[in-house]
């Protein structure tokens, strides 16, 4: 059975709390993902940042993405798995939040090590589990 550590993809670049929202935006399309940790002046995870986000709780509010920064939608404990979970584990998370991606954090310092998207899910599961997880999570 497979760890968080071996489904995540590691490489996973912050955006400061304190960066701008089209700064996100910039920084999502040259790394071509569509979402971004957020990430304090401790390093520590604070969030996640969609490209949804943006548009939805952002742009749609008639806010402005060059005032907003990511820190303020950041909202709440960020979701997380330590790197050590194990297949079942990330899925229950993913599953029971309803989340597509999945923070990973390591055991012994609680620091940023890696993402868990459903594409790192397709890479490593079965095709059943990925079949189940994505029943799950996509329904209403």
């Amino acid at each position: 059975m497979s760890t968080a550590k071996e489904i995540m993809h590691t490489g996973a670049q912050c955006v400061s709390e304190h960066e701008t929202l089209d700064t996100a935006a910039r920084m999502m399309r040259e790394l071509g993902v569509g979402s971004l940790p957020i990430c304090g002046d401790d390093n520590k995870l604070k969030g996640i940042v969609t490209d949804r986000d943006i548009v939805v709780k952002c742009l749609a509010e008639g806010e402005d993405p060059a005032q907003m920064t990511a820190g303020e939608l950041a909202a709440g404990r960020p979701l997380v798995i330590r790197d050590t979970a194990d297949e079942d584990q990330v899925l229950r998370v993913m599953e029971q939040h309803r989340v597509r991606r999945l923070p990973v954090i390591a055991e012994d310092d609680h620091r940023l090590v890696g993402i868990i998207s459903e594409a790192d899910l397709a890479r490593h599961l079965t095709r059943e589990r990925v079949a189940e997880f994505v029943t799950a999570v996509c329904t209403d």
